[in-house]
């Protein structure tokens, strides 16, 4: 006999102090009897209505009828699958992920996912139907087509959403649609990279503490949410090395994105020395206190990074006339292309990086510059041909022609 749906009951409460809340009440059977269960879903000041209070208590729901829903005859909508799967895999209490990683995903699935599939059955989710979804997709402000890079993580995304459904036993094994989607990950655009003349003329044109930013995010390749999470506990200038322990990512504190990313990294002697200038004029020098506290919260949480490139680092760099557009992963590309440049080990430049692998550090971070490629070339030439360049453009032109060879 088929079970039945439990849709349980969402009442208002008043309480005697404080907003009153929203309780959802259902019933469990416990040895042979049915007992009701309460659970406190949130204050009415955070879902001001009964359909928003509804909407977060749906994963909730869908726990309760796990047993429900792994028989085969019962329709499982996406939706209902989207809202299990984020109170199950991308709460605060999940160790699955960083504290980014779970907003990122939970944002990509509300935002794409969810609108478009969500009364569906996920088991009329079609291969060539998503595909054809993908390309379609558009930025919601504009008619711009999304970017590969975009459309490849939506895809991603969906595929660990519908093995999330088979590992729950809504789905059979081997029945995940997103399997087989195509959907090229391939840039529009090649990633910006600095020389090193233009880092100079960005730092000269900083003040500090942005002016240290720069500089250590540019020497060591940490990620924004890694840079902004340093606390003076994680530096041992003794060692010179910095302890990766944790990341921020929009105020919330978490930890860092792979074990990998875990490791620590080495602090070169010069920037340890503009660290300890600054530790000794912030007002921030605790071990606990963060390394880029904002006086705007009175140290308790470190500058907004995106504050930081559009009102500090974005200006400067217009002033020092560079053209390029600089965002805080710009500094991770240049650390890595640079690294690769100066004839580095791939290894040391994987682990520099922290990458699980080396594919990832030189087919996603490292550019190959034109001066070295050129270079590269050059010698090859050299190898191949006897005659040096000069002489056959003298018998071409003649010696009584000038010749401007840059070499």
């Amino acid at each position: 006999m088929p079970l039945r749906y439990q849709h349980g009951y969402l009442r208002c409460v008043k309480r005697k102090s404080g907003p009153s809340q929203w309780e959802f009440l259902w019933r469990e059977n416990m040895g042979g009897r049915r007992i009701r269960r309460t659970a406190v879903i949130g204050s009415i000041d955070e879902y001001p209505t009964e359909e928003l209070a509804q909407a977060a208590l749906n994963g909730l729901r869908m726990r309760l009828n796990e047993n429900r829903n792994r028989q085969g005859q019962q329709v499982n909508l996406v939706a209902d699958l989207t809202d299990h799967y984020i109170e199950i895999e991308l709460s605060d209490e999940t160790e699955w992920h960083a504290k980014s990683t779970c907003t990122i995903y939970a944002d990509y699935l509300n935002r794409w996912v969810k609108p478009y599939w969500g009364k569906t059955n996920i088991r009329d989710v079609r291969t060539v139907a998503v595909e054809a979804w993908l390309r379609q997709l558009r930025h919601k402000d504009s008619e711009r087509p999304l970017a590969n890079g975009t459309k490849a993580k939506i895809r991603n995304i969906m595929s660990v959403l519908f093995n999330h459904a088979i590992r729950y036993e809504w789905l059979e094994q081997g029945r995940n649609p997103i399997k087989l989607v195509r959907q090229s990950a391939q840039r529009m655009k090649t990633p910006e990279v600095l020389e090193p003349v233009e880092i100079q003329n960005l730092l000269a044109e900083l003040e500090s503490p942005f002016r240290l930013m720069v500089l250590l995010d540019a020497t060591t390749g940490l990620r924004r949410s890694e840079l902004l999470g340093l606390k003076w506990r994680d530096i041992d200038f003794s060692s010179l090395t910095i302890n990766i322990s944790r990341s921020i990512y929009c105020r919330l504190v978490g930890k860092c994105k792979t074990q990998a990313s875990r490791k620590p990294v080495p602090l070169a002697l010069d920037v340890a020395a503009n660290l300890l200038v600054w530790k000794e004029s912030t007002l921030y020098p605790k071990l606990d206190d963060w390394v880029f506290a904002s006086p705007r919260t009175d140290g308790q949480y470190p500058y907004w990074p995106d504050k930081l490139l559009v009102k500090q680092i974005r200006p400067a760099a217009v002033r020092a006339d560079i053209k390029k557009r600089i965002g805080w992963h710009t500094f991770r590309h240049t650390y890595s292309t640079m690294l690769i440049d100066n004839g580095e080990n791939v290894k040391v430049t994987q682990e520099l990086m922290r990458h699980a692998n080396s594919r990832c550090t030189l087919d996603v971070y490292t550019q190959a510059r034109m001066d070295t490629k050129r270079e590269a070339q050059q010698r090859l030439v050299k190898m191949i041909l006897t005659e040096e360049p000069s002489e056959i453009l003298l018998q071409r032109r003649g010696p009584d022609e000038r010749l401007d060879i840059t070499p």
